[in-house]
């Protein structure tokens, strides 16, 4: 074996040519074929790189289907506006996006459903208010703000406080006057929800003589209202909208910082002279470690999609206010509702569970 790893008679074994037949052309004939053969090589490798790298310099996001994986069942608020959302998504950039519901413990099942799934930009989770309640309300097996993207918000939404239309209260002022005289009863749904802190927040804010009375549904607080077990109820229009139609109960004041599109005859708490004010909302989130294209690229188009008219009417119908966000704006918001709402519960003394 000589120095060029070839064997002692001088043949090309590589090139199939005939052992001990033909000897290495003469020294400057071998330097120009070396050459020839080194540079074809090179060319072959440069050509393979070339082809290799092609798919990855054409590829754009998203390529497969998306998820969105919602923690309410179907029907509700966050789960008709997001089916809406990816509806006009689907229609306008061409990409299929598959919703799934996720309800049950607080988000749980839903925020672990997004951090087992692959982190590679195909799979989105909704957040709400209601998530960063419950970083304060339940044992999460995950921290919403370390382990989670924030990507933009979808819609806002204020509560709404309601008295039964034949009744005695038909302002905000009338309550106050009343709870001056005895104890009253704010109804709302299950402990823990956003409704029942916002009562007990508004309890706390007006320092009113009252009691926060929770109950499993809607349905079970519009029937205790009007039967006049309870006095004032906190919800969503959205949730009561129907009844409100049908004149058997009345708003008498919405708890956003500004009176909402829907239902602008109603004025705030905050008009009052009451220093409160409760918004909720309905985000998009990643899990940590997506690549930041999807984020971007999710970002601007949950925006656009957002601004147009149809869907902002659709919105408002639904008593929601249809407006995105930049990543920063709502992990900010994120991060103030869990230090907020963390103080009520604690006040109101709610067992964390």
């Amino acid at each position: 074996m000589n120095r060029h790893g070839v064997g002692d008679t001088g043949t090309l074994p590589i090139l199939g040519v005939p052992q001990g037949r033909t000897r290495w052309p003469r020294p400057a004939r071998r330097t120009r074929w070396l050459g020839a053969a080194r540079g074809l090589a090179g060319g072959m490798a440069l050509l393979a790189g070339l082809l290799a790298a092609a798919p990855a310099a054409s590829a754009k996001y998203p390529e497969q289907p998306i998820r969105f994986i919602i923690p309410f069942g179907p029907g509700g608020l966050a789960d008709i506006s997001m089916r809406l959302v990816a509806q006009k998504m689907g229609e306008r950039y061409g990409e299929k996006i598959i919703i799934e519901n996720r309800p049950g413990a607080g988000g749980i099942v839903a925020g672990t459903a997004t951090l087992n799934a692959a982190h590679d930009g195909y799979t989105f989770i909704a957040f709400s208010n209601g998530t960063a309640i419950s970083k304060s309300l339940f044992k999460l097996p995950y921290d919403p703000v370390k382990d989670f993207t924030p990507v933009s918000t979808v819609a806002y939404f204020d509560l709404i406080l309601v008295t039964k239309a034949k009744g005695t209260l038909h302002s905000l002022a009338d309550v106050l006057a009343e709870a001056r005289k005895r104890p009253i009863v704010l109804g709302t749904i299950n402990p823990g929800s956003t409704q029942n802190l916002s009562a007990e927040l508004f309890k706390s804010t007006s320092r009113l003589n009252a009691s926060v009375i929770p109950f499993k549904t809607t349905s079970d607080v519009v029937s205790a209202l009007i039967r006049g077990d309870v006095d004032v109820a906190f919800e969503s229009y959205a949730a009561v909208k129907g009844i409100v139609d049908s004149g058997q109960i009345v708003p008498i004041a919405a708890t956003g910082t500004q009176r909402s599109a829907w239902l602008p005859q109603v004025p705030t708490v905050r008009e009052s002279g009451l220093d409160y004010d409760v918004t909720g909302w309905n985000a998009i989130f990643a899990a940590k470690g997506v690549p930041e294209e999807a984020v971007k690229v999710m970002n601007t188009q949950l925006n656009e999609v957002l601004q147009m008219p149809d869907v902002k009417q659709r919105f408002r119908d639904l008593g929601t206010e249809a407006k995105g966000s930049t990543p920063d704006e709502i992990g900010a918001t994120l991060r103030g509702d869990i230090d907020k709402w963390a103080k009520v519960i604690q006040q109101a003394g709610i067992q964390r569970q």
